[in-house]
């Protein structure tokens, strides 16, 4: 019995180096199997994929009730209407009120924006040091919300009356979100 035991591993042994093929002593490897196929007339057939799922998209923007912004706290310019609005939690606050804004060649530009910073007593060294009391900066190129003239455009700020001005001056803190529209 032990005999055999070595006799079938020595084998299995054998078997194993070979590839896994087996014959007995003297006996000829079997023929590998081929399988023929006959050649179709028919093209192949298409192979259609289907793509992959894409995200919905993200839903649409809902306005502010009265006003033409999204936003949801800060301030809201029009152009278009000369009017502005503070808004808190989705609901105005403040507003309208009146504005003026940039003057042909120094349009105010659209855009959604952020406080960068507040000056009660600015002037402007650009225009002749032109009174800006209670600025609100909001866009890198210097356009704030500030005390000005109702009736003559700016250079590109957005013109407040005195109380408009203050109010803003004193809700608006740095970071708070300035959405201008068309």
């Amino acid at each position: 019995m032990r005999v055999l035991v070595v006799v079938a591993t020595a084998l299995l042994a054998a078997a194993c180096a070979q590839g896994g093929r087996t014959a007995a002593a003297g006996s000829t490897p079997p023929a590998p199997v081929t399988s023929a196929v006959a050649p179709s007339s028919e093209p192949p057939a298409a192979t259609t994929t289907t793509p992959p799922p894409q995200p919905a998209p993200p839903p649409q923007p809902v306005t502010v009730a009265g006003t033409p912004c999204d936003i949801t706290n800060g301030a809201c310019v029009s152009l278009s209407s000369q009017q502005t609005w503070l808004i808190a939690n989705g609901v105005v606050t403040y507003g309208p009120v009146p504005i003026t804004s940039g003057r042909a060649g120094y349009e105010t530009p659209p855009g959604t924006f952020a406080v960068q910073y507040k000056v009660r007593d600015e002037v402007s060294r650009e225009f002749n040091n032109a009174p800006m009391p209670y600025s609100v900066y909001f866009e890198d190129g210097g356009i704030a919300f500030h005390e000005g003239s109702l009736e003559v455009p700016s250079h590109g700020c957005i013109h407040l009356s005195h109380e408009a001005a203050v109010t803003y001056f004193e809700t608006l803190s740095q970071g708070a979100q300035v959405q201008v529209v068309g």
